[in-house]
């Protein structure tokens, strides 16, 4: 099948799911009425679904005609955020307070476009395709169901897709290497002495320990860490003191780190002990940390996969669709899926248009895109889909 003509003829159908998706936007864990949506749309068209009594979202399968033992995961987030939408969009969401701001309802508009596409194919496919609609990306825990339940254990390999407003509308963007950042949170608590404000040297002051502590954090990142290696180690939240003329014997601070090697996350942990223990220790005070890893960077580490995809790409669209992009701080919880099935990929859809106006950031309650990059993404998740059985037709990977 020629998937980008295939696409551009079903352009009107991805941009109508796109729309309600849009409109009936749900935020993580509640995406009830968005799965139903999702499910009902792939039993029409024939293609079986799995849906799950404990859990949002679902997974299709379509099993391809021809021999072929391996099974690719084409995966798409579902869910939105608690944003109240500004975009001047007719099809704006119906719920007040909740919005696609990260552009999730048109990975889940495109994986169906997709679905469609590879489903009115599936006579040519040398194998399987698993299609994720994946819920509660937005608060890093979404993918992990899927992974620890064994939904995914039979994939050989796996693709993620996201609209990227630092990319031009319509170009692809497929990088070896890391490409987000990986996402851990951290919790400090000093415990000091409560004293009168007017007398400082009977307490031990909990705010001045937690200034030298924010201070001191920052050495991790210039000090401690391979600046080859990007770091970042911010403090996002300040809780301390109940008056003013109160020395306060108790200061939290709450903050997150990103890093884009597996290097550079795993030695923060250890550094922010050693600091936060002797700054507390050298004002008198104590400190604990309640450190939580959540996601791995997302790194496109399997080049052979990352050309198969490339070319997928240009096999549609010619080699002016691709396109690089500078990596990006924020992070994704594909990179968990990454983790487990190490043969996968992330692929950026550029979606920043000056001469529509959709300049905006994702997260922006003005954030919207050119629906003409719909089945762009669309064939893409199909031809890469294709393509990588095709590869692996008879067993191992030509």
């Amino acid at each position: 099948m020629n998937y980008g003509k295939r696409a551009a003829e079903l352009s009107g159908e991805i941009a109508a799911s796109r729309h309600y998706l849009h409109q009936h936007a749900e935020l993580s864990f509640k995406e009830q009425e968005t799965t139903a949506y999702l499910v009902e749309e792939l039993e029409k068209m024939g293609i079986p679904v799995q849906k799950f009594d404990d859990y949002t979202g679902c997974i299709a399968t379509i099993k391809g005609g021809r021999p072929g033992n391996r099974t690719v995961l084409l995966r798409a987030d579902i869910d939105a955020l608690p944003i109240q939408e500004n975009s001047g969009v007719e099809f704006k969401s119906i719920h007040p307070g909740v919005m696609h701001a990260c552009g999730h309802d048109c990975h889940a508009a495109m994986l169906l476009g997709a679905a469609r596409l590879l489903w009115e194919s599936r006579e040519e496919l040398a194998g399987t395709v698993k299609l994720l609609f994946q819920a509660a990306e937005e608060v890093f825990v979404g993918s992990h169901y899927y992974v620890d339940k064994g939904y995914l254990d039979d994939v050989d390999a796996a693709m993620g897709l996201h609209v990227w407003p630092t990319a031009s509308s319509g170009r692809l963007v497929v990088m070896d290497g890391p490409l987000m950042a990986s996402c851990d949170n951290y919790k400090i608590t000093i415990h000091g002495v409560s004293a009168h404000g007017s007398a400082p040297n009977q307490g031990k002051d909990a705010i001045v320990a937690a200034s030298a502590i924010i201070t001191n954090l920052q050495t991790i990142v210039s000090r401690v860490n391979d600046p080859l290696n990007s770091l970042v180690v911010t403090v996002g939240t300040v809780r301390a003191g109940t008056q003013f003329n109160i020395i306060t014997d108790t200061a939290v601070l709450e903050g997150t780190v990103r890093a884009h090697t597996v290097e550079a996350r795993g030695m923060v942990e250890q550094a922010m002990h050693q600091i936060v223990d002797y700054t507390a220790m050298a004002h008198g005070c104590t400190a604990e940390i309640e450190y939580k890893y959540l996601e791995p960077p997302v790194c496109n580490s399997d080049l052979k996969l990352n050309e198969i995809a490339r070319n997928a790409a240009v096999k549609l669209y010619g080699r002016e669709v691709l396109a690089t992009t500078p990596k990006a701080s924020g992070s994704e919880d594909f990179s968990y899926i990454m983790e487990k099935i190490p043969s996968s990929l992330f692929v950026f859809l550029g979606c920043y248009d000056e001469e529509s106006g959709c300049v905006h950031a994702l997260h922006n309650e003005k954030f919207r895109i050119n629906e003409e990059i719909l089945p762009i993404g669309a064939a893409q998740y199909a031809q890469f889909a294709a393509d990588y059985l095709e590869a692996g037709a008879g067993g191992e990977m030509k």
